[in-house]
């Protein structure tokens, strides 16, 4: 079995870009998944291919489990953690970012400007839907 998990663009344009993601555990779990593949973005106009994006806001309903949004790199850079409690109703939120440009990515060695998503004590019937809104860089 595995975790249901689905991917979503929902807007792709030369400077932002909003991607959603859910996911239904069996208790398998996500470890390290890419999510976003920034060479996959839209490029502009131009044709400059995305080279990163900035988290700019965030919208989420997660259940019963963590879920780590993660530079990925060699080794992986942790953006942000989302959820965490065990409660039988979810974790409902949105955070906003915009007012200093977003999360940047940090990441170091390795750093290719993709985002990763890793589940931490997920069990069976836990879930998460996540919206991100992402500004672009190129």
């Amino acid at each position: 079995m595995a975790d249901a998990v689905t991917s979503q663009t929902l807007s792709d344009g030369d400077r932002i870009a909003v991607v959603k993601f859910t996911n239904i555990s069996d208790g398998t779990g996500e470890s390290s998944v890419a999510k976003v593949d920034v060479s996959a973005l839209t490029s502009k106009a131009d044709g400059t291919a995305c080279a990163r994006v900035h988290i700019q806001q965030i919208w989420y309903s997660i259940s019963g489990m963590r879920v780590d949004l993660e530079w990925n790199a060699t080794s992986n850079v942790k953006a942000i953690m989302l959820g965490g409690g065990v409660a039988l109703e979810p974790t409902v939120g949105h955070l906003d970012f915009r007012s200093f440009g977003g999360i940047k990515n940090n990441a170091g060695s390795g750093i290719d400007g993709d985002i990763d998503l890793t589940t931490l004590h997920h069990t069976s019937n836990d879930h998460y839907t996540i919206i991100l809104e992402l500004r672009k860089s190129y």
